[in-house]
């Protein structure tokens, strides 16, 4: 995967973790958010797939390893501070352990 990114160590030098954001690259929706440390950023840029760290386990998880539904990479952008990520993906299927295809789908609010 072609990257310009020389030092990961600007995304992380707020903190160990950075919140990314992955999209659906072809409809923009918004799929779920994880976290990254300095290896999961590493391992997605290396691998062209999504990984993550995992907050409840304390450990690294590449999306979809067990399910299939894996998360190929299109774009990564980052905010104007640096401290978040907006990942841009093909969906090899549910983002959503429930199965849903996005983790967003409980309604809580409508405006007027």
């Amino acid at each position: 995967m072609k990257h310009n990114i020389a030092n990961l160590d600007v995304y992380f030098a707020k903190s160990d973790l950075i919140p990314a954001i992955v999209t659906e690259n072809q409809t923009g929706e918004v799929l779920m958010l994880a976290y990254m440390n300095r290896e999961s950023l590493k391992l997605t840029l290396e691998t062209g797939y999504t990984w993550f760290w995992s907050r409840s386990r304390q450990e690294l998880w590449n999306k979809g390893a067990t399910s299939g539904n894996m998360q190929k990479i299109v774009e990564i952008w980052s905010d104007c501070d640096d401290d978040t990520l907006l990942i841009k993906v093909e969906a090899m299927g549910p983002a959503c352990h429930t199965g849903a295809h996005s983790c967003f789908f409980q309604k809580i609010a409508e405006g007027e």
